[in-house]
C-alpha cells in the first residue's frame, strides 16, 4: 500500500506548447504533436534509429534518450534529471552512444566503457557473469549500476547484467551523485539507456561469430503501430552461445526487450520498456595465486589463462532476469509538468562451483597443487522503484530557475542461501583431473534481506546570467535494513534504520566560444545491505567530493572536451575480512585525488575519435596501522586509451573503414601492505568493416596481440586474468 501511495503521487517535467494533428499516409513517417520550446525532460518515443531529434525535442536538437550522432553527444539527462546540455553540466559525465557501441562490437557493459575517462573495467578480469567497473578509485558494481535511471542494485551473488544490444547509449556521470539518486558510491554511477519506440519504421538484423566457438543473431525492429501516430513499439532480441577462453566454461545468453509507447497528443507519453534475459555461463573470473599469474611459480611456470579453475563437470552459474516498467510524462503549461519512472526487476541465479582463492595445497614444495573449496549460492532478487519529478521553468524578475522537486522510493528483497566445502580436492594445474563434486556444501549462510529506502529532493539551476548558471541540490533520505537469519531460526536477526542528507552545489560559466570553466561540491550517502561475520550491520558510507574543470565545446567544431580534477573522501569503505573473506569489514576511509582528461570528437566526415586519460592518488586515510597510508588493491594508478575510427566517405573504397585504439594500465597493488606490485601493460584492438546499400560487414578484434596480463589482484591469493584475443566478424542488414 506505501509503495502505490508513493507511486500515486507522481509529478516531474517537460515543458510543452501544442502543434497541430498530422494524420499520415500509411508506411510513412509519423509527425506527432510538436513540443514548440526545448523539453527538459525525454519523450519515450526517438526519432530515425540512425540519429535525430525525438517527439518533443526541437528539430535538430539532440533528445537525451535517443540515439547520439556519432560519438559526439550533447546533452544528457543523468547528471541534473533534466534535459540539459552537456557543456552547461558542472560535473564530469561521458557518453558512449549507439555508434561506438557497433564499431567496437561491445558485447559486455566492460567492452563497452573501456574508452572512458576515470573508469577501469573488468578490474575481476574475464567475467561472463557480472560487471566490475571502478570510478575514480571507487566500485561502482554494486551500488552505482542504473539502468534507464533507476537502480539495478547488485549486493551478495543476487546481481543484474544488461545485455548492450538492448542500449541506445552509456552516461557514465563521475563523482557523488546521491542528491538525486539516493544510492551509489561517491566514485559516480552508470546509466544504461534503453532503447526505446521509434517515430519511423526500421529493421535490422545481425549475425556474427568468432572466438571461443562464439555464435549470435540479433534483431531490432519497430516503428508506428497506428495510421493515427499515436502508438509505437519496438522489439528488440540476441542470442549468443559457444565457448570462452576457459576451457569447458560456456557463455550463452539469450535477450528479448518488447516495448511500446502511447503518445495521444504532444504533451502525454506513456512508454512501457519490458525485457527478459537467460544466462548460461560459468566462473571464469578464477581466484589465482600471486605466485604463478605475475610472477612465475617455483617450476618456472605460470598457470593457464584457459584453466578451468573450478571443475569442468562443476562449474555452472545460470540466471533468469527481467524488467518491466513505464515512463510516464505530461505536460500542464509552460511552467509545469510531471514525470514518473516505475520499475519492477526479478532476478534468480544459482552458481555451483570449485573455487581457488587458498593458494598451493600446503606442503607443494614445486607449486603445482592448486587448493580449492566448493562454493554454491542461490540467489532470489525483487526491486519495486518508482521515482516522481516535478518540473518547474520560470523566471523571478530576476533570474531564470528551473527547479526540479522528487520523491522517490525502492523496496528491495534479496534471498540469499549460501554453502560451502572445505577443503575441496586440489587441482594440478600442469595435468589438471576433473572428478566432479567432492561432496555436499554446507549452508553458513542463509538470510532474508530488506532494504526500503525513500527520499526526498529538490534542484534548481538557476540562470544568473545567459553564461553563469548555479546549481544547488538537496536531499533527505531515510532507509531500513532489516536481515532475517533463517539458517539459525533468527537467533541472527538484526536491522537498522539510518536517514542522512546530502547537497550538491556548482557553478557553471559559458562563453561563446564554448569554453566552460565550472566547479562543484557534493556529498554523497550510501546505506550498506547486509551484515558482516559476526552477524553485525554496516554503517552508511559517506562521502564529499570537490571537483573543479573545464569542458570545451567550440561551435560546429565536432568535438568536446573535458578536463577535471577532484578531491573525494569516503569513510566507512567495505573491505575483504581478513578472518574470512567471504565476508566484509569496514575499514575506515579513503582518499582520491586525481586528474581525467576525456575527448570525444568527429574530426571531419567519416573519422570518429574517443580518446581518455586518468591519473589519481589513493590512499587509506583511516584504519588499520597495516592498511594506513597505503593504496587500496584493484586498482592502477593511471590509464590512458585512444581509439578511432575512420570509413571512406567518396571514391571507388566508399564504404570502406578501419580502426583501432590501445589502452594503457599502470600498475597496481595485490596487497593492502603493498609488497607485492602488479605490472602496467598495453593492450591494441582493431576493427576493419565495409558498408554497401544495407549491409555492413565488420571484423573486430580486442586484445590483438593476444597478450596475457593479470588485470588486477583482490589479495595475494586473489590474482584474475584479463581478457584474451577476441576477434568476432559479423554481417548485418538493415531496412
Amino acid at each position: 500500500m506505501r509503495a502505490l501511495i508513493l507511486a500515486g503521487t507522481s509529478l516531474a517535467a517537460l515543458t510543452a506548447a501544442r502543434a497541430q494533428e498530422a494524420t499520415p499516409r500509411a508506411g510513412a513517417s509519423v509527425q506527432l504533436d510538436e513540443i514548440s520550446v526545448e523539453s527538459r525532460g525525454a519523450g519515450g518515443v526517438t526519432g530515425p534509429v540512425a540519429g535525430g531529434a525525438s517527439i518533443g525535442s526541437p528539430t535538430g536538437v539532440e533528445d537525451p534518450r535517443g540515439p547520439v550522432a556519432g560519438y559526439v553527444a550533447t546533452r544528457s539527462a543523468t547528471a541534473t534529471k533534466t534535459n540539459t546540455r552537456l557543456v552547461e553540466t558542472p560535473q564530469s559525465i561521458t557518453v558512449v552512444g549507439r555508434k561506438q557501441i557497433e564499431t567496437q562490437n561491445a558485447q559486455t557493459l566492460t567492452q563497452a566503457t573501456q574508452y572512458v575517462a576515470g573508469a577501469f573495467s573488468g578490474s575481476f578480469g574475464f567475467d561472463t557473469r557480472n560487471t566490475f567497473i571502478y570510478l575514480r578509485g571507487f566500485n561502482v558494481s554494486d551500488y552505482g549500476i542504473y539502468r534507464d535511471g533507476l537502480q539495478t542494485l547488485n549486493y551478495g551473488f543476487g546481481y543484474f547484467n544488461v545485455n548492450t544490444f538492448g542500449l541506445e547509449r552509456i552516461e557514465i556521470l563521475r563523482g557523488p551523485a546521491a542528491v538525486l539518486f539516493g544510492a551509489g558510491s561517491p566514485g559516480g554511477i552508470v546509466n544504461q539507456v534503453s532503447k526505446r519506440p521509434t517515430t519511423e519504421p526500421f529493421g535490422y538484423v545481425e549475425v556474427g561469430g568468432g572466438s571461443f566457438g562464439q555464435k549470435y543473431a540479433a534483431y531490432d525492429f519497430g516503428g508506428p503501430a497506428d495510421k493515427e501516430g499515436h502508438w509505437f513499439y519496438r522489439v528488440t532480441g540476441y542470442g549468443r552461445n559457444g565457448g570462452t577462453q576457459v576451457d569447458g566454461a560456456p557463455d550463452d545468453s539469450y535477450y528479448i526487450a518488447p516495448s511500446v509507447t502511447y503518445r495521444p497528443d504532444g504533451a502525454t507519453s506513456l512508454t512501457v520498456l519490458t525485457s527478459f534475459q537467460h544466462d548460461n555461463t560459468a566462473v571464469t573470473a578464477n581466484f589465482l595465486p600471486y605466485i604463478g599469474t605475475v610472477r612465475p611459480q617455483a617450476l618456472g611456470l605460470r598457470i593457464p589463462r584457459s584453466l578451468n579453475v573450478g571443475d569442468a563437470k562443476l562449474n555452472t552459474y545460470q540466471r533468469d532476469q527481467a524488467f518491466l516498467g513505464y515512463e510516464f510524462e505530461h505536460v500542464f503549461n509552460e511552467t509545469w509538468a510531471f514525470r514518473q519512472n516505475l520499475r519492477y526487476s526479478f532476478g534468480e541465479s544459482f552458481q555451483n562451483s570449485d573455487i581457488g582463492q587458498l593458494g598451493y595445497a600446503f606442503g607443494d614444495a614445486t607449486q603445482t597443487q592448486l587448493a580449492r573449496y566448493q562454493f554454491r549460492d542461490h540467489a532470489r532478487v525483487n526491486i519495486f522503484q518508482v521515482d516522481n519529478q516535478a518540473e518547474a521553468r520560470f523566471s523571478d524578475g530576476f533570474f531564470r530557475h528551473d527547479v526540479l522537486m522528487g520523491l522517490d522510493y525502492k523496496d528491495y528483497r534479496l534471498t540469499d542461501n549460501q554453502a560451502s566445502l572445505f577443503p575441496a580436492s586440489n587441482l594440478n594445474i600442469v595435468a589438471p583431473v576433473y572428478a566432479g563434486a567432492d561432496g555436499i556444501p554446507s549452508p553458513y549462510l542463509i538470510n532474508s534481506n530488506t532494504f526500503t529506502q525513500l527520499g526526498l529532493y529538490v534542484q534548481d539551476q538557476i540562470k544568473i546570467t545567459d553564461r553563469l548558471t548555479l546549481l544547488l541540490g538537496g536531499r533527505q533520505d531515510f532507509a531500513d535494513n532489516r536481515v532475517v537469519d533463517k539458517l539459525n531460526n533468527g537467533l541472527g536477526n538484526t536491522g537498522r534504520s539510518d536517514n542522512g542528507t546530502t547537497y550538491r552545489t556548482a557553478l557553471i560559466y559559458n562563453f561563446d566560444n564554448g569554453l566552460a570553466p565550472y566547479v562543484s561540491y557534493s556529498t554523497s550517502f550510501q546505506p550498506l545491505i547486509g551484515t558482516g561475520r559476526l552477524s553485525d550491520t554496516f554503517k552508511p558510507e559517506t562521502g564529499t567530493q570537490i571537483e573543479g574543470g573545464v569542458k570545451f565545446e567550440p561551435p560546429g567544431q565536432g568535438y568536446f572536451l573535458t578536463l577535471a580534477g577532484f578531491d573525494i573522501h569516503r569513510k566507512n569503505t567495505l573491505t575483504p575480512d581478513p578472518v574470512n573473506t567471504l565476508f566484509q569489514v569496514q575499514l575506515g576511509e579513503v582518499r582520491s585525488t586525481g586528474f581525467e582528461a576525456q575527448l570525444v570528437a568527429n574530426v571531419f566526415e567519416g573519422l570518429d575519435v574517443a580518446a581518455s586519460y586518468t591519473i589519481y592518488g589513493l590512499t587509506n586515510e583511516r584504519g588499520g596501522a597495516d592498511i594506513l597510508g597505503k593504496v587500496p588493491v584493484n586498482v592502477p594508478e593511471n590509464f590512458a586509451n585512444a581509439f578511432f575510427d575512420y570509413t571512406i566517405p567518396v571514391g571507388a573504397l566508399r564504404g570502406f573503414g578501419f580502426g583501432g585504439g590501445v589502452r594503457y594500465f599502470g600498475r597496481s597493488f595485490a596487497d593492502t601492505a603493498n609488497l607485492y606490485r602488479v605490472p602496467d601493460y598495453v593492450l591494441f584492438d582493431a576493427q576493419v568493416h565495409y558498408n554497401w546499400d544495407r549491409w555492413r560487414l565488420a571484423v573486430t578484434a580486442t586484445n590483438i596481440g593476444d597478450r596475457r596480463y593479470v588485470s588486477s589482484c583482490q589479495a595475494f591469493n586473489s590474482c584474475f586474468y584479463g581478457d584474451a584475443r577476441r576477434v568476432l566478424a559479423s554481417l548485418s542488414y538493415k531496412w
